[in-house]
């Protein structure tokens, strides 16, 4: 089965009001809804609507920090979800940023890697009902046991972009999922998912612009880009991808503080590689060449560039 998925809650309509445009999504072929979680909806409450209001549908967080909440509240989150939607759960975990975990949430953002990894390991013991006493690399737990053990256990995909965390998510998750490169670039992450064993599934965060106006799209999209990739573990992503000679003038400038010059140094090609735009037709077969190279579930993020979010899913539903 090929699933194709869908970011949710969509921009500018409040979460009650999302029940027709989340049903609509099944309705035109989607098969799984994913949402995210940085200073919007948290990651859950979007899901929890979504498993009732549209039962066909997969639910998947791409991605909930490691961060953010303590061990047992996490395996509490997860486990409650898991429960109210047996079997249709993707839980999707990852490091977050510095930003997302020091700047807003005052939470020190050390050994990335191996918090991802504890928390995982925490989680498998965590959600099966077993009582917990374990002192893990980055946390200890004295003895948690899970209230709620839910009927199936959710996959649980890792946020992955370099080597390290990619095997980790083909060694210790049921997948990873990935963001911010390109469908050609898909050939390189791949590999090492797919490193830790059959069935692994690799989720990719693809964002996209269903419009004709390129020149709007790349406007924009240079902020969107220079927001992530200026980022330390995006700048080193692309740095290992092989985009460091040409994106090496935007970070220089953007560390010396010129953001407008940073802006102008992203070249168009670049944009037109990480951001999908065109006719909903371009957008689709553009969406394809990720699948192609590898991706199992295609997680479509709509672009905030003046476009109706809903009228986008529409144009964008698979054919």
């Amino acid at each position: 089965m090929q699933r194709y998925g869908m970011t949710i809650p969509f921009d500018g309509i409040p979460l009650h009001a999302q029940r027709e445009a989340i049903v609509e999504l099944a309705d035109r072929g989607y098969t799984d809804v994913w949402s995210s979680e940085a200073n919007g909806a948290d990651a859950f409450t979007p899901l929890a609507l979504a498993s009732v209001w549209a039962p066909s549908l997969r639910l998947g967080t791409a991605i909930v920090p490691a961060y953010t909440r303590g061990p047992g509240t996490l395996a509490q989150c997860v486990a409650s979800l898991a429960d109210a939607a047996p079997g249709r759960l993707a839980f999707g975990i990852g490091t977050s940023s510095d930003v997302i975990v020091e700047r807003w949430n005052d939470i020190e953002f050390t050994e990335p890697y191996r918090k991802v990894r504890d928390t995982v390991r925490f989680l498998r013991a965590a959600l099966t009902g077993e009582k917990v006493v374990a002192e893990y690399d980055t946390f200890s737990v004295k003895g948690f046991k899970l209230g709620v053990v839910p009927e199936e256990q959710p996959r649980i995909l890792i946020a992955a972009l370099r080597e390290g965390m990619l095997r980790l998510a083909g060694r210790e998750g049921d997948g990873a999922i990935i963001n911010w490169l390109s469908a050609d670039d898909v050939r390189r992450v791949v590999p090492h998912v797919h490193a830790g064993g059959e069935g692994k599934e690799v989720v990719a965060r693809i964002f996209v612009a269903p419009t004709t106006d390129a020149d709007t799209v790349r406007a924009m999209g240079r902020y969107a880009i220079a927001a992530y990739l200026n980022v330390p573990v995006y700048a080193a992503f692309h740095e290992w991808l092989g985009r460091g000679e040409v994106l090496g003038p935007m970070w220089e400038h953007w560390k010396a503080g010129d953001r407008k010059a940073a802006l102008a140094a992203i070249p168009d090609d670049v944009v037109d590689q990480l951001i999908v735009h065109g006719s909903p037709e371009e957008c689709r077969e553009h969406v394809g060449r990720y699948v192609e190279a590898g991706v199992t579930c295609p997680a479509l993020a709509v672009l905030p560039f003046g476009l109706d979010p809903v009228q986008a899913a529409r144009d964008l539903a698979p054919g």
